[in-house]
């Protein structure tokens, strides 16, 4: 049995898709954080992020939204000074309107968890690729998540975004079936 091939090249790569990707995630504060980073990721390789992730976490005050809704135009520039993140004005300025979106969610009394849960029905699915060839960059559920998502006010949150969202939170089980991690994620259904 091999990993899924796109995890190999470095250790904190295959590191992340053993432990991480694809493990199915409820917490709300861990799902906002990896809409950020998934975000973030735009346009550049999940790699990339990956390794600037604890460099994020830093720079966003631990990915809490209330002090990320908070920003002001000096925070601003000093992220955009910030080397150890992707220094993009739209993708940081969609950070923190993400934020208050996350905030005006929630305050509202629902759970960003359950939010995004519901477009696979609170379930994981449980897909049989064989091949990189066959894994979707979207599907319908991520486009549905997308239109609600930019609804709710969410910016940088395009389907495909969405898809690697839901890949990595566990909403769905890519990992192919000859990799390890595929039978292991697949008995972590429920909360």
């Amino acid at each position: 049995m091999e990993r899924c091939p796109w995890c190999e090249g470095f250790d904190l790569y295959r590191e992340y898709h053993d432990s991480e990707w694809g493990v199915p995630l409820y917490d709300d504060r861990s799902l906002f954080e990896l809409l950020i980073l998934e975000g973030a990721q735009a346009g550049l390789s999940w790699a990339t992020i990956l390794k600037k992730r604890e460099n994020y976490r830093r720079a966003f005050d631990g990915f809490d939204p209330v002090k990320i809704a908070e920003y002001d135009d000096a925070r601003v520039a000093a992220l955009l000074a910030d080397s150890g993140i992707v220094r993009n004005r739209a993708k940081v300025a969609a950070a923190i309107q993400n934020a208050k979106a996350y905030l005006a969610l929630t305050d509202d009394g629902q759970s960003f968890s359950a939010f995004l849960w519901r477009f696979v029905d609170d379930l994981p699915i449980q897909n049989q690729w064989t091949s990189m060839a066959e894994v979707p960059a979207r599907t319908t559920r991520s486009d549905a998540m997308s239109k609600a998502l930019g609804r709710a006010g969410f910016k940088f949150v395009g389907s495909t975004i969405c898809y690697a969202l839901m890949q990595s939170a566990g909403m769905v089980n890519d990992h192919l079936t000859t990799c390890p991690r595929h039978g292991e994620v697949k008995g972590r259904l429920r909360r």
